[in-house]
């Protein structure tokens, strides 16, 4: 097929300029967990880092708040400075690692980096999620990249796997569990037995949690991640602020057992999908607690790590797994995109890795996100009922309406917490949310029903 042309079995040497390429030097802002963890690695592997990047990667200035803890960590080789705007617009400064955090500073430290010619480094996905299509415009013109494998799924190298490694692929989804706080609390309630509550101390007491732990409790967090994936999935711009969003606050253990019941585990997942169907076109953008087959690659996904699933065209399904927090292993991250930006001299812009994977005069700005309504997939209700003998009753009544019922059984009592009362399982065909919303309206104000009808979405993800 592509034949290479003969060589002599032993590497040239390099060429002189290539051992002479002077260091890639690097401005950090932030110097807590990545910031230290970061130092660390680079400091320990460093002439792996070299041999690898063709060039040495040196810190030569790192920007904190608390100056003589990060004297503790840096040394007295590299400058140290209370004014990130000082890291950015540094003149010694080749690429600026940001890994402080927020997203009104850290917009305004990343775009000056940014207009001093500088290349950026992120782990920061709110950043980029909120304001990614306004920095990514910048960085193209300005000629310089920037680079954030660090900021979905950490040790996971997703990004580049979107971007490069399934690059012939027509991407159908991407799905995956990509916030680890929620996975530890819902793998503890799972086999622990705990209510949601226990399950957050826990994992606060343990540091899987922060003391605000809203944006993780909430989705927010997945969903800054899933917008990004979208991105370079579909090649599209961050929709953020199109995604439907719903966390785990609410969640019972009481449907975790039910859910086991059945034969599914509850899994907190991020979804994006591309639907050519039924005369819709559009992408489903969407976190929340689904009800995932016992079976499934995913359902035995626990603790803080994470998973990230793929479906290509061509590639058909590919599972990605690692950790999905921890300092050294979101440096890992952010030290390959290092690597990367470091072989980059002499390379024109045009002819590197897209930030979302499309140039951008191939992005689809058409492409938008569809509404709750139109979301299809299979779905897990439970209904409770006033006594035993209605749940035929229920049953009758689910099998009148136009929603395509695939199995209905009653919750054994010894799942139940005591004075849960009787319940009805259902679970139902793929079917718009539309449908099942208008349902479960219905259904609600039925006499036979003794309390609010839970509803999750149940995810397949077949091959």
């Amino acid at each position: 097929m592509f034949r290479d042309p003969v060589q002599s079995p032993e590497a040239p040497p390099l060429h002189p300029a290539t051992v002479a390429m002077r260091p890639l030097r690097v401005g950090m802002i932030g110097i807590g967990t990545v910031g230290a963890g970061t130092f660390r690695v680079l400091a320990r592997n460093q002439a792996l880092i070299a041999g690898r990047a063709g060039r040495g990667i040196e810190m030569v200035v790192v920007a904190a708040r608390n100056l003589a803890r990060a004297a503790s960590v840096v040394g007295t080789d590299v400058a140290l400075t209370n004014d990130p705007m000082l890291v950015a617009t540094h003149p010694d400064v080749d690429v600026v690692v940001e890994v402080a955090g927020g997203t009104g500073p850290a917009r305004a430290w990343v775009l000056a980096a940014i207009a001093a010619g500088k290349h950026v480094v992120t782990a920061n996905k709110a950043l980029l999620a909120t304001h990614g299509n306004e920095i990514f415009a910048a960085a193209r013109q300005h000629g310089v990249a920037v680079a954030y494998e660090g900021a979905v799924a950490v040790s996971i190298p997703i990004v580049k796997a979107l971007r490069e490694g399934l690059t012939a692929n027509r991407i159908e989804w991407v799905a995956g569990i990509i916030n680890g706080t929620t996975n530890f609390i819902l793998s503890k309630m799972r086999d622990e037995g705990l209510g949601f509550a226990q399950a957050l101390e826990q994992a606060q007491a343990l540091g899987y949690a922060e003391a605000d732990p809203t944006f993780d409790i909430e989705g927010v967090d997945a969903a800054h991640k899933i917008s990004l994936l979208a991105a370079n999935a579909f090649g599209m711009p961050v929709r953020f602020a199109d995604a439907q969003v719903e966390g785990i606050t609410r969640l019972q253990g009481l449907d975790v057992a039910c859910a086991e019941q059945l034969g599914y585990r509850i899994k907190l997942l991020g979804v994006a999908k591309r639907r050519v169907d039924d005369g819709v076109q559009g992408v489903e953008l969407r976190v929340q607690p689904a009800l995932v087959p016992a079976t499934h690659l995913l359902a035995h996904v626990n603790g803080s790590m994470n998973a990230v699933m793929v479906k290509g065209d061509a590639a058909g399904v590919t599972m990605f797994y690692g950790a999905g927090a921890g300092s050294e292993q979101t440096a890992s991250a952010v030290i390959a995109d290092l690597v990367d930006v470091a072989r980059l001299d002499g390379t024109h812009a045009g002819q590197r890795v897209p930030h979302l994977g499309c140039h951008a005069h191939a992005l689809d700005e058409q492409l938008a996100v569809l509404p709750r309504a139109a979301v299809f997939t299979h779905h897990y209700l439970r209904v409770p009922v006033h006594s035993a003998q209605q749940i035929e009753v229920v049953v009758a009544w689910l099998a009148a309406q136009q929603v395509p019922v695939l199995q209905i059984q009653r919750a054994h009592d010894k799942n139940l917490p005591s004075g849960s009362g009787p319940q009805v399982l259902v679970l139902t065909d793929r079917v718009a949310q539309a449908t099942v919303d208008l349902a479960v309206n219905a259904l609600a104000a039925h006499p036979a029903v003794a309390g609010p009808v839970v509803t999750l979405r149940v995810e397949m993800l077949e091959g």
